[in-house]
């Protein structure tokens, strides 16, 4: 496992990181999520993914439980929350990113993951409701009162974030370090076209989320969806309907035989490490719901240097999805 920077801080996150969305609390045993953390952990991921909405909070406490029995030495690991979408609850004080929901969250999911403070605390989602100068500044008071350390977005734009900066620029504030979007080979454009200039002004780090497009890229829906399948899930309804269509299936179909017929790896090694060549992404988060298919994840980094330029240009004929770049 090799470590990256996150943006232009000097935090090092392990290349492939590990995170309980939809798994853990929910769709997988207490037991099976022990087993996934240890291997994870086993394998040199530093970082573990969470947020007050994954089960409504249940996730949270099941990482929790796992890290307080394990008992790594707290300076090992980093372990994020996110706060937005509430952990259940639907009155107005319950999500959003006003000052009260915030703090409150954070204090909740310190308790839920039974640690002291969070290393990473994202902004699940913009609130147009709230002025961005009370976000920033409430993030800024937890990192000046020891309970998060570095504090950053998922799914802004990058106006968004920018206006953030602005205003931790006119005001003296620590302004996010991180993003974390989707990327995979399916989803582009903001990794690569929207938040191009950022990562050069402000340093921006990115976590990315679903890397294999929710298993698209595995190559396993080419046949049609199996009955346990996580696209089943009713809160994954709008993954099916976006992604499982007939025109990426067969682009998927053709990068499975290239990645196993040319490159003897599986798609789904394939497209991780497709993530891991942008220089711009700091870490991409694994998920899983066994340990089979964890193990085969970690043994990609064993085929990185067979994803040549050669071989990204192949994956580009392949998907003829290349974004387009502002003349500027």
């Amino acid at each position: 496992m090799e470590y990256r920077n996150l943006g232009k801080s000097g935090l090092r996150v392990s290349e492939f990181s590990f995170g309980s969305w939809i798994t853990f609390g929910n769709q997988i045993g207490d037991t099976t999520s022990e087993d996934l953390m240890k291997m994870a952990y086993d394998n040199g991921v530093n970082f573990f993914d969470n947020a007050e909405v994954y089960a409504n909070g249940q996730s949270e406490i099941v990482m929790g439980e796992i890290l307080s029995k394990m008992g790594w030495n707290r300076d090992t690991y980093v372990v994020s929350s996110k706060v937005y979408f509430g952990a259940g609850g639907s009155l107005p004080t319950q999500k959003g990113l006003n000052r009260k929901h915030i703090v409150e969250a954070c204090e909740a999911a310190l308790k839920r993951l039974q640690v002291d403070y969070l290393d990473l605390y994202f902004c699940h989602r913009p609130d147009k409701s709230v002025p961005m100068s009370e976000v920033v500044w409430t993030m800024h008071n937890l990192i000046q009162q020891g309970k998060i350390l570095y504090w950053g977005t998922s799914e802004w734009s990058a106006q968004e974030i920018m206006e953030a900066h602005m205003v931790a620029e006119r005001y003296n504030l620590i302004g996010p370090t991180m993003e974390q979007p989707q990327y995979n080979m399916i989803h582009r454009d903001k990794v690569e076209v929207e938040f191009k200039q950022i990562y050069k002004t402000v340093g921006l780090g990115t976590t990315i989320w679903s890397p294999l497009a929710s298993g698209v890229l595995t190559g396993k829906y080419s046949k049609g969806i199996p009955s346990d399948s996580r696209l089943n899930r009713e809160e994954l309804s709008w993954l099916k309907d976006q992604r499982v269509v007939d025109d990426v299936l067969a682009k998927v179909d053709k990068m499975v035989a290239f990645a196993e017929g040319e490159l003897g790896m599986s798609a789904a090694q394939l497209a991780l490490l497709w993530c891991l060549k942008n220089p711009n992404v700091s870490t991409v988060i694994l998920g899983a719901s066994k340990t089979s298919q964890l193990e085969q994840n970690f043994k990609a980094l064993d085929f990185k240097d067979k994803v040549t330029d050669e071989v990204m240009e192949k994956i580009e004929v392949i998907f003829q999805n290349a974004p387009e770049h502002p003349m500027w």
